[in-house]
Formats: structure tokens, sequence, C-alpha cells
């Protein structure tokens, strides 16, 4: 057996003993490597396999702690299912009844040999013309239509704002990004040796005094921002925030990354629709369709296709052609169309139980989306939430995960509606809720 699984057999028998307890934060890799006498490599493939069991969740920016034990004889779990796994409010991928189903048929094509064989190259940069069409239609809004020749096929949209940014910024320059933002980009950020500036952000989303400011300070190489839905918050960019948004980045002349991902819940123009010549969009199928064939998409100013492309295939995050051919094939017979109708159902669905069980707790969120953003009541704090949210069998995301100044951490944890049945997310929630109330040593 390898010896990383070894490893990983002992802490799993730790875990089973009770001498690691739920909610228990395990050692960062580097000091459980230092301890053992063993690579840096090694120990993250030892806690790769613990998550993989089920043992262990890690999050991002905070640590890696010991999930609930599974509920012995006559105990009652907090989530009736046929697993004993815990509710996972940590992933967010939606999934639509009978999404299978839909998707199956455009496959089937695919798969005769002739065809397969081509299709599990990687795809170009820039696909074909037809993907670029199909792409083009699929991202249009009532006021936006991207030009078929400015789209771009990654393998998913985490590695198209990836390419984006190391197209548009150097080891040691500045992005604006919201003061709280996606913790992959924070990342993507570390990867690419990139400093991420917080800008100030009100109930309109981010305040174009600060984009400025930020950029008085020392100039800003680019902004990456969340206009549709921000994630963790669910804020939505109003039109006249979005124009003085544009505005500014056309005055001060600092190229946009705006992410879109779930933008198909919504009907709103982009900022690209006011900033055409800086702005590069980004969006992907993984929340639209399913994650796991997807692709990524961006749209980029006419300039800049040469540039973006040659990031894409120089950090490998290419598309590969059955995934696009997929793509199309599903965008073209109207499955994408279905699905997103689904799926707004859903979100609505599932934001009214968020509503229903956290009733009078302090709550952001919209209608449309798929996460709520849970601001807790004092004394709890968000790392202490996460764990005995954990010791109860339910992951969340802590609020400092999303924060891009350490030092000015929110209290707070976002709830991922997305990728558990109705059943589980209202039992997750009051289950939750349960933990709010019993604060104990779970406090401060």
């Amino acid at each position: 057996m390898d010896d990383y699984r070894r490893l990983a057999d002992r802490i799993a028998d730790d875990i089973a003993a009770g001498r690691l307890r739920p909610g228990e934060r395990l050692p960062p890799q580097r000091a459980f490597a230092r301890r053992r006498g063993i690579a840096g490599s090694t120990a993250g493939r030892v806690y790769a396999e613990l998550v993989r069991r089920g043992l262990v969740v890690g999050e991002v920016g905070r640590g890696t702690f010991v999930r609930a034990a599974p509920a012995g004889p006559g105990e009652r779990a907090l989530v009736e299912a046929a697993t004993a796994a815990p509710v996972n409010l940590e992933l967010n991928y939606p999934s639509a009844p009978g999404q299978s189903e839909l998707l199956a048929p455009a496959l089937a094509p695919l798969l005769r040999p002739d065809v397969l064989t081509e299709a599990l190259s990687p795809a170009a940069a820039t696909g074909t013309p037809e993907a670029r069409q199909a792409a083009a239609a699929l991202l249009a809004t009532p006021g936006w239509r991207p030009a078929p020749d400015r789209v771009l096929f990654t393998g998913n949209a985490r590695q198209a704002v990836a390419a984006t940014l190391a197209s548009l910024v150097r080891p040691g320059g500045r992005v604006g990004v919201e003061a709280l933002t996606y913790p992959v980009v924070k990342e993507i950020a570390a990867r690419l040796g990139i400093t991420l500036v917080p800008l100030a952000t009100d109930e309109e989303g981010p305040r174009p005094e600060s984009v400025a400011a930020a950029h008085r300070t020392a100039p800003l190489a680019a902004l990456y921002l969340q206009p549709t839905l921000h994630n963790p918050t669910s804020v939505t960019t109003s039109p006249e925030r979005r124009r003085r948004l544009a505005a500014m980045a056309i005055d001060l002349n600092i190229p946009v990354v705006e992410d879109r991902i779930w933008s198909f819940l919504t009907d709103d123009d982009p900022l690209a629709a006011h900033a055409p010549g800086l702005t590069h969009v980004v969006d992907g199928l993984s929340k639209r369709v399913a994650p796991g064939l997807t692709v990524g998409f961006v749209v980029v100013p006419e300039e800049r296709v040469e540039a973006v492309a040659a990031a894409v295939r120089s950090g490998g995050w290419s598309a590969g052609r059955f995934a696009v051919a997929a793509a199309v094939r599903w965008i073209g017979d109207g499955t994408v169309r279905r699905l997103v109708t689904a799926k707004r159902a859903d979100a609505a669905r599932r934001q009214r139980i968020a509503e229903e069980e956290l009733r009078g707790f302090t709550v952001r969120s919209d209608p449309r989306a798929y996460y709520a953003w849970w601001e807790l009541p004092a004394p709890w704090r968000a790392d202490t939430f996460t764990a005995a949210a954990a010791a109860q069998g339910v992951a969340v995301t802590p609020g400092p995960a999303f924060a891009v100044d350490s030092n000015r951490t929110p209290d707070a944890v976002r709830l991922g509606l997305g990728s558990v049945s109705e059943v589980d997310l209202r039992w997750a929630l009051r289950g939750l809720v349960g933990v709010v109330r019993g604060v104990g040593s779970g406090g401060r």
C-alpha cells in the first residue's frame, strides 16, 4: 500500500477512536509534513485521501477539519438519508430533475469510434465557428450580444479567469476586487503573484470612487468583479452603478474581468455592454448544466483575442473537444435553455426554504440565487461556528474564506443551497439554527 494511504489509515483510526473529534482542526499540511518527515506533496495526498473518504473537510483559507462521525445505532442523524455522509452546503452545483435524461441524447452521436477519436483531443482556444456561434447565442442578453469571433474556450470558468488574469497582469501587479470575493480567485492570484486590492462595496455593488482611490494609491492592472449575484452576498449591481463603474474603468483605462457564472439565473446586461473595449466576460456551463462535463467561455475585446488565447495554451487550460462538441449540441437542441428554466424555479424554491428556516436572523440573499450569506449573531465567530456545524454533520463555508483583507474578516458563513435535496437542505438549516441557539462552548 502507498505510504500516503497508510498515513491516511492512521488518521482515520484516530477519528474512529475519538482521538480526533468532530470539528477538530488538523495541522496545516506543511506542519504535518515536518512532523512526519515526509514531502509536502505526500502530505497533500494524505489530506486529499481523507477528503475523498469523507472524513475531513477542507475550508479555503481556514484549514482542514474533522467531519462529524456517523451516527451509531439508535442515534438520530441530522439528516435522514441512506448515507452517513454529512450534508455539504459548501459545494453549490445545482441539478435539475431529469437532468441526466436531458443530457444523454446529445452525447450518443459523439460515442461513435470515428467521431470519438477526434473528440478526445484538446480543442483550440478559439474552438470552431459552430462552437463560437453557439456560445455567443448562449451568452447574449437583451442589451448585449457578443461577436462570435471574440469567444474563446477553456476547460471551465475557473480556467477562463486564470487565463484572462495571466494575460492582463504581470507578477507583482495589482487587481481590484470586491472586499469579499470568490475564494478561487485568491488562489489564482497567489499562484500568479498578483496582489488583490479590496474595493469598498455597498448594497448596489462596488463603489466607483473606491476604484479611483485604489488606482491613485498604485496603478491597478485590472479589475475582477462579480456584478451579477455576487458570491457570497448575492448582491446584483444596479444598472446605474454598472454604467458608473464602466465609465470609471474607461476613464482610468483599467481592463475588467467580469465573472458571470451565475448570470443564467437573471436577465441583466453585463458591464461589457457599457465598456466593450475593456471588459473580458467569463462564464461557463458548470452551473447551467453540470460540473462533470463542462466548458468555460471568455469573451474578450477584439484586440485581446490572441493574447488571451496564448495564455490559455501556455497555462494548459484548453477545453476538450468532446466537451465543446457536447456543449454545442446541448445549446442547439434547447437542452441548456430547459435546464436554465428548471434551475431558476429550483433556486426560488430553495430560497423560500432558507427564508422559512432562517427567519429572524440576518441573512443576505436574492430570491434568484443559489446561496445565502448568514451574518452570525454574537457571540459566534465564523471559525467556531464552522467547526460546530461540522460536528453536527453540516459543512458550510466560513466568511473569512472570501475576505481579501485578512485583518477584516466577517463573522458570517456562506450557505450553498444547490447541491443537496430540498429535504436535506431543510434539515440542515434547522440543525444550524440549533447550533446557533445552543451556543455553549462554541461561541466566543
